[in-house]
């Protein structure tokens, strides 16, 4: 027989089970501010076992891909990438003479290039403002202010960088095009800048890959530039020179697409959807006056090197002098037997 004292517990225990088949937990704290219709919503989804509704997905955020139109870095998104080409061929007179004057002012491009990067230029008498005799320059490759003179053994602190050097050209497309184009490429404002001497020395003929500027700052103009010019002739780059670019001017994306400027636009015949395709032609130069005739250089088709140069008393030379010849210019400044 069931003892008194165990109906009695049975009895006791009885409201408690009936409690929770009736579903009446207690609601947890639904936390500071929270409405009590939530907290009930709340604990009846987790006493039936019906799982709480997903919360609603955020709209997705815009894409950090996104390149802006007119940029920099829309322009890289269309160069070729292939491999480095053999440079076998190549000869700096592949691309003509040294700093023609392409745009028939009067003035070697050297000459151009530095009176559009130099300020309080000075002219050498008697050169129709052609030869750049003196100036300040600030340097964008190393952020110095140099002071520039011309002569022998002084020349060379400021020379004329190409942004895309030529054998590096030559390797990446400019072997297909024609000789033309070359002389263009190799005399286009776009692909010129004045640099420090010792920093275009450590640059040499490398890409992207190879060598930046120690100017931080300048970096993204200086890559844009690079990357303007191989649009506009149709050259590729190599995919570490995409990626080293890529990778400054992630840090710069609005970086516009550079347009040439200092002397007149020259029509590359390319084709190609480079910055010379949008830019307003300029109105054509006048004329410049004719520069004095050079001393003859003698019987003979011109001097046979450097010392006969200075024997006649015509050093230094440089381009449109007569008896002028590329071989004095080992420098490539456009200025030979300057030692």
């Amino acid at each position: 027989m069931t003892s008194l004292r165990t109906k009695v517990l049975s009895l006791l225990a009885l409201p408690a089970v009936l409690l929770g088949a009736a579903g009446c937990t207690p609601a947890a704290d639904a936390g500071p501010g929270a409405s009590p219709s939530a907290a009930t919503a709340t604990a009846t989804d987790t006493a039936s076992g019906v799982p709480a509704p997903a919360e609603p997905a955020a709209p997705p955020a815009a894409s950090d891909s996104v390149v802006a139109a007119g940029t920099a870095l829309e322009q890289l998104a269309g160069i070729p990438i292939k491999g480095r080409a053999p440079k076998t061929g190549y000869d700096r007179e592949q691309f003509g003479p040294a700093w023609a004057d392409v745009d028939h002012n009067g003035c070697d491009t050297r000459n151009d290039i530095l009176a559009r990067d130099l300020v309080d230029v000075v002219y050498k008498d008697g050169t129709q403002e052609c030869v750049v005799a003196s100036g300040t320059f600030q340097d964008p490759y190393t952020g110095t202010t140099i002071s520039f003179v011309r002569g022998n053994t002084t020349s060379t602190a400021v020379q004329i960088d190409h942004v895309v050097a030529l054998s590096d050209a030559w390797q990446k497309g400019a072997q297909q095009l024609s000789a033309e184009e070359r002389r263009m490429l190799a005399n286009d404002p776009l692909n010129l800048m004045a640099a420090d001497g010792p920093a275009n020395g450590a640059k040499s003929d490398g890409d992207a890959a190879t060598w930046l500027p120690a100017n931080n700052a300048f970096r993204c103009e200086y890559v844009a530039r690079q990357t303007a010019v191989k649009a506009e002739y149709r050259l590729w780059m190599t995919q570490a020179e995409h990626d080293a670019i890529a990778t400054v001017l992630s840090s710069c994306p609005e970086e516009p697409v550079p347009v040439r400027a200092g002397t007149a636009a020259v029509s590359t015949g390319a084709g190609a959807a480079g910055p010379a395709a949008d830019e307003a032609a300029a109105p054509p130069a006048p004329p410049a006056p004719a520069a004095p005739a050079a001393p003859a250089a003698g019987p003979g088709t011109g001097y046979a090197n450097c010392a006969a140069v200075r024997a006649a008393g015509a050093a230094p030379i440089r381009v449109g002098d007569a008896g002028w010849d590329p071989k004095f210019d080992r420098d490539g400044d456009g200025v030979g037997c300057e030692s």
